[in-house]
C-alpha cells in the first residue's frame, strides 16, 4: 500500500482521509497514477477563498464556476452574489465547497485508474 503522506502531501482532514480509503486496495503504480492525476484535478480550499473574495469586487460566482457548478454561478454572477450573501456564506464554508468537489474528482478518477490497470 502506497503511503499517502509521500504521494498528496498537501491533503489534510476529511480529504485526507477520503482519500487515503479510496487507494487503501490500490497497489503502488496505481495509488502514484491516481496522485498524478488527482493532483491536477483537486481545487485547493484556498482557491476557493480567493475566487469568493473576488465577489467583493463585482465578479460574484466565480467560485462556483471553478467548481463546475454553472447554474449557482450564473445565479451569483447576476444577484451580485446573492447580495453578498451567497459570497460571504461560501467564504464561510469554502473548505466544505471544495470537499466536496474533490470527493466527485477522486470517485471519477478512482474508476478511471482502476479501469486502466
Amino acid at each position: 500500500m502506497a503511503n499517502i503522506f509521500e504521494l498528496m502531501p498537501m491533503l489534510q482532514g476529511d480529504e485526507l482521509a477520503y482519500v487515503q480509503t479510496i487507494i487503501k486496495d490500490m497497489n503502488d503504480d496505481q495509488a502514484r497514477m491516481f496522485a498524478n492525476v488527482y493532483n491536477v484535478r483537486r481545487k485547493d480550499p484556498q482557491l476557493v477563498l480567493l475566487l469568493a473574495v473576488l465577489g467583493f469586487i463585482g465578479i460574484g460566482g466565480v467560485q462556483r464556476f471553478v467548481l463546475g457548478q454553472i447554474g449557482m454561478g450564473l445565479l451569483y454572477l447576476l444577484t451580485g452574489g446573492l447580495c453578498l450573501i451567497g459570497t460571504i456564506v461560501d467564504m464561510v464554508n469554502h473548505r466544505r465547497l471544495a470537499f466536496e468537489y474533490n470527493v466527485v474528482v477522486a470517485m471519477e478518477v478512482s474508476k478511471i485508474v482502476k479501469a486502466s490497470n
